[in-house]
């Protein structure tokens, strides 16, 4: 069976126009990294939970804090080259802002085959970021989530 995830794309329009919230994907393999290292926050939808409840359980878990308030709009289902599917909800989510992340964190043998099992956040950070530059930061099975966007924006 397929996996199958959800997650939320918060924007907000500024005077440089639109911005999109996204987290930089933790542990060892996307340290250095920036280029297609960045991802919206999401996660696997549980037996019997509803894809806007795992997408706001996932954002809660990934960064520490509840997802905001706001009126979540159905993007889509978006399929990844694995056959993963990711179905994005989405909300003007001007004024929100976050400090500092404090979410979940999983654990992986590093440096490999060491036997040392260290732990690692699943972001290790998040900011706003301008749709143009968010282009080359998300990883790649996440980019249509941004033509959606602006498609439904008419941006």
């Amino acid at each position: 069976m397929v996996a199958h995830s959800a997650g939320i794309l918060l924007h907000r329009m500024t005077a440089s126009g639109l911005e999109v919230w996204l987290g930089h994907m933790g542990g060892p393999f996307w340290a250095r990294k920036q280029e297609h290292a960045w991802s919206i926050p999401k996660g696997e939808t549980g037996a019997g939970e509803s894809d806007l409840d795992a997408a706001r359980r996932e954002f809660a878990e990934e960064l520490g804090v509840p997802a905001p308030d706001l009126a979540y709009g159905e993007l889509g289902t978006f399929r990844y080259s694995s056959g993963k599917t990711v179905t994005v909800f989405s909300a003007d989510a001007d004024g929100f802002e976050l400090a500092e992340i404090a979410g979940d964190e999983f654990e992986l043998e590093w440096p490999p085959r060491s036997g040392r099992i260290q732990r690692f956040p699943e972001l290790d950070t998040a900011r706003w970021v301008p749709v143009a530059q968010a282009r080359s930061l998300l990883v790649a099975g996440q980019l249509p989530v941004l033509d959606a966007l602006q498609a439904r924006l008419g941006a």
